[in-house]
């Protein structure tokens, strides 16, 4: 897959997650959340109004450090493909 194929699918795939209106488990949305920032390459600090989900955040961002940016990318597809795929 070359970069520019890579791009398009991960921002289909952030949108098919920005368009699902059922909740989604934590720990899902926790892995979603630090291979976005990571393929995004958004550090900022999480922005909850509570403690505990920012120190979640923080780690789960902490266990992917050692991802690249593509890496992340591609990871993040697969989540999307594999939760749908296996909703349906």
């Amino acid at each position: 897959m070359t970069s520019e194929e890579l791009d398009i699918a991960f921002q289909e795939s952030v949108a098919r997650i920005n368009e699902h209106t059922e909740p989604f488990p934590a720990d899902f949305l926790l892995r979603l959340y630090a291979y976005y920032k990571k393929a995004t390459n958004n550090y900022g600090r999480p922005s909850s109004s509570k403690p505990i989900i920012n120190a979640f955040k923080t780690n789960a961002l902490f266990q992917i450090q050692d991802v690249t940016q593509d890496e992340a990318k591609q990871v993040y597809i697969d989540l999307v493909h594999n939760y749908f795929l296996y909703r349906e």
